[in-house]
């Protein structure tokens, strides 16, 4: 006979992540509250001057306003809009055509882009391959690549559109994360949507 204890059952009934939201945010279509579980195959869908953050073990993801994104374990698929993604080896983001893979044995931050078919990916720490479809081009920091349906990379100079989502975090004018309980190890944040903003998504 086996015996479940508590934190075995805990563990078991344990979230794929959390959300944290500022401003209208679906989880697969419904109105989330500030904070929420979100399990691997959730959507999570910002509305205007909206943002949420997605924390899961290695990973942060900052969900910028008018952004459709998908979570699963150790991957991302960004439908359309921008994300910036603080992420330790292991968790690849898709846009379109596009996969965006970390380096291993690092630590990266990047932000991807999809809007109309068109993906850009610019690196701001750390070192990532980006596939376009049809060719694979590696990216360390400050480089950036278009991917469009023709499935080839096309390298671009640096505009950088959004903030990291981690690094010197207290500094940045953009957004302040706040420690939580300790016990939970959950990060509680407070993000300041940037004017800059994506193409609308259709709302549920």
């Amino acid at each position: 006979m086996v015996v479940l204890t508590p934190a075995a059952l805990v563990a078991q009934d344990a979230p794929g992540a959390m959300v944290y939201c500022k401003g209208t945010v679906w989880v697969n279509g419904n109105a989330s509250p500030e904070s929420s579980a979100i399990l691997s195959g959730d959507m999570v869908q910002t509305a205007k001057e909206a943002v949420a953050t997605i924390t899961a073990s290695g990973a942060s993801i900052i969900v910028q306003p008018d952004t459709v994104v998908k979570f699963a374990i150790g991957n991302l698929s960004l439908e359309q809009g921008n994300i910036s993604v603080a992420s330790s080896p292991g968790l690849v983001t898709s846009a379109g055509i596009a996969t965006v893979t970390p380096a291993a044995n690092t630590s990266t931050e990047y932000e991807v882009t999809n809007l109309n078919g068109v993906v850009d990916v610019l690196d701001h720490k750390g070192n990532v391959s980006v596939n376009c479809g049809k060719e694979t081009v590696d990216l360390s920091d400050g480089m950036q690549v278009t991917s469009d349906a023709s499935g080839h990379c096309k390298r671009r100079k640096s505009a950088g559109a959004y903030p990291p989502a981690s690094g010197d975090i207290l500094s940045n004018p953009y957004w302040k994360y706040i420690a939580g309980a300790a016990a939970g190890g959950i990060l509680i944040w407070l993000l300041w949507p940037h004017p800059q903003q994506p193409a609308s998504a259709a709302v549920p």
